[in-house]
């Protein structure tokens, strides 16, 4: 009896995401609730007393001397279902010890094994997100704990999100205490899928506007097994989208075309809320800054043996010649407009794991599926005001791929007495719209009654 009622749940289930994906929703996972679409408005308040003001010309001070320009650490990972470990050592991936970025902004894929429940059921496992945001909260801000005080330990800033207004940091705390400490506005799942972002204190009050969207196109074209979770928010009057993605998977000749088809389905389905004046950025390219990162799963054109051969020799360039993602982009199939920088490292796919051997390398394992090593984990991006510093790979040997990060410089627009302006000229004629449909709606209502 109860194998048949977990049965009719599993059919009741893939009906119900089945008829989502026909409809054209994307609510595979929940969004975040309207009430945080836009997390900081100080600039915005009219009437504040003067303690607040002090308070706003203290973090406009602290970010004046560079406003134009902020540094951006894009990560992605393919930790292939495998939990983190406590002492997992982060820093090799995220570079902490060298100069911070500003914003971090942290992909990963297969956070939980892509079995039959976690892919039909899409339960979010807060349990292992947690885990990995605590490791890298860890790592962002290992130089400043020791000047972090026991109530703060505990206090609201170790919230994940939605993060509020109440636990930014006061200015004192910024200067002092916390020179580089980083909180995190946005974390969100689905199915092995997780995107965290993370954003140095002083530019908390900065960021407006946060939104997520996840689109689910794997099995049946709609599960999450495959698929992307997109962040959108901004800062100033610059707006970022970031997408991770996990795109289909397989060898075979002709699979590129389902990471093509994949790739295209989250550009065209991706929707963002527009938020309360109707002006914000609804689909990916109508930002003005894009990142894409994930496993995208492109593999390279040839024979598994010459792969190797080239691997071992380390050509890298002959290699890249016949690797799909930029085979596809030259002749235009995907992505068209896009750029990614220079990949001078090893392919990060296929490795044993704790190990630095490629799968199918060994020869004391017979009978093995062969595996050609490929450049599955990448970084690319859109739009103009992006200038990409770095692009490497990480060495961590938890799981079957390696890491990959890449750095950027973002070049952002300011605040500007026209823009807060053109805000104001927007609210004025959306409330005159509203009082002329209540204006309409009451005299057709009277209309009627004679």
């Amino acid at each position: 009896m109860q194998t048949i009622k977990q049965e009719v749940m599993w059919a009741k289930v893939v009906a119900n995401k089945f008829l989502r994906k026909v409809l054209g929703s994307n609510n595979i996972v929940a969004d975040f609730p309207s009430s945080s679409e836009t997390m900081f408005e100080p600039e915005e308040s009219s009437g504040a007393s003067s303690s607040g003001q002090a308070s706003r010309i203290s973090y406009g001070k602290h970010i004046a001397d560079d406003q134009g320009k902020h540094k951006i650490f894009v990560g992605s990972w393919n930790v292939g279902g495998v939990a983190p470990p406590d002492d997992l050592n982060m820093e090799d991936w995220l570079c902490t010890h060298t100069d911070p970025a500003d914003i971090y902004v942290l992909g990963f894929q297969e956070v939980v094994p892509l079995n039959a429940g976690n892919i039909v059921l899409g339960f979010e496992n807060r349990k292992i997100c947690c885990r990995w945001n605590s490791l890298i909260r860890e790592a962002l801000n290992n130089s400043v704990s020791k000047h972090v005080h026991e109530e703060d330990k505990v206090g609201e800033s170790y919230k994940v999100h939605p993060f509020k207004n109440h636990s930014i940091p006061s200015p004192d705390k910024i200067s002092n205490n916390f020179p580089h400490h980083f909180d995190c506005i946005t974390s969100k799942q689905m199915v092995g899928i997780f995107i965290t972002v993370w954003v140095r204190n002083d530019l908390l009050p900065h960021i407006q506007h946060p939104s997520v969207s996840c689109l689910g196109c794997g099995i049946m074209g709609c599960l999450g097994n495959k698929g992307s979770v997109s962040v959108r928010f901004c800062l100033h009057e610059t707006s970022f989208c970031f997408v991770c993605s996990h795109l289909a998977s397989g060898g075979k000749e002709g699979d590129e075309n389902n990471r093509n088809s994949n790739a295209a389905e989250i550009l065209s389905r991706t929707r963002f809320s527009r938020g309360p004046l109707r002006n914000l950025p609804r689909k990916i390219l109508d930002h003005d800054q894009v990142i894409w990162l994930g496993d995208l799963n492109y593999r390279i054109y040839l024979p598994h043996t010459t792969t190797r051969s080239l691997v071992q020799k380390k050509e890298w360039n002959t290699l890249l010649e016949r690797d799909q993602l930029k085979v596809e982009l030259m002749e235009g199939h995907v992505f068209q407009g896009w750029r990614e920088g220079m990949i001078e490292f090893a392919p990060t796919y296929k490795y044993y794991q704790n190990s630095q051997v490629y799968y199918g390398c060994d020869k004391k394992r017979k009978g093995e599926k062969k595996r050609a090593p490929a450049w599955c984990d990448r970084i690319i991006w859109f739009g103009e005001g992006l200038k990409q510093k770095e692009y490497s790979r990480g060495e961590s040997r938890l799981s079957d791929h390696r890491p990959v990060r890449a750095i950027f410089v973002s070049e952002i627009e300011a605040p500007s007495n026209s823009r807060r302006l053109g805000r104001f000229n927007c609210l004025k004629d959306h409330l005159e719209e509203c009082f002329n449909e209540k204006i309409s709606c009451n005299v057709r209502t009277s209309f009627y009654s004679e």
